[in-house]
């Protein structure tokens, strides 16, 4: 193409930051939130801080980690649709407020799972929540399920 690498990365970094600021704003009705987890990719890093893992890999420790980047995925039953890194390890109630607070209208129902981060979130910010216990096994309540947005992560 007769680009320099050191220009295709420079390029790289402005169109990722463009995609970050032309964002959809707003989500009404019933909203669903839920997290994910994946290891940290280094890729495209100049400097790596690991040494690279072969074929995906697995994190060093069980569970939820410093190692895994928590991505917050929002989306209302309209279809629109949100998704926020929050940073690495376990989703806290700073990271809602930095995320959805701004995005979030203050009539809509928040249906998450049981996580307490939830919970603390939309009691500070007066918003109505509803949480489904997925581990006892209850997926819907009437019409309050978190399905869409595993859709969205699967």
């Amino acid at each position: 193409m007769g680009v320099h690498r050191n220009t295709t990365f420079r390029w790289r970094h402005r169109f990722l930051s463009l995609a970050k600021t032309d964002r959809r704003h707003g989500l009404h009705g019933i909203a669903e939130a839920d997290e994910l987890y994946l290891l940290e990719s280094e890729k495209g890093s100049r400097q790596t801080t690991r040494p690279a893992r072969r074929r995906g890999g697995h994190a060093r420790q069980r569970g939820i980690s410093n190692e895994q980047v928590c991505i917050l995925v929002a989306r209302d039953r309209t279809g629109q649709t949100l998704d926020f890194v929050t940073g690495k390890g376990a989703l806290t109630k700073a990271q809602l407020q930095h995320c959805l607070l701004p995005v979030i209208d203050k009539d809509v129902l928040l249906v998450t799972d049981g996580h307490a981060a939830y919970r603390a979130f939309a009691r500070e910010a007066d918003i109505s929540h509803q949480a489904v216990n997925l581990r006892a096994g209850i997926r819907v309540q009437g019409a309050a399920h978190v399905q869409n947005v595993n859709a969205y992560h699967s």
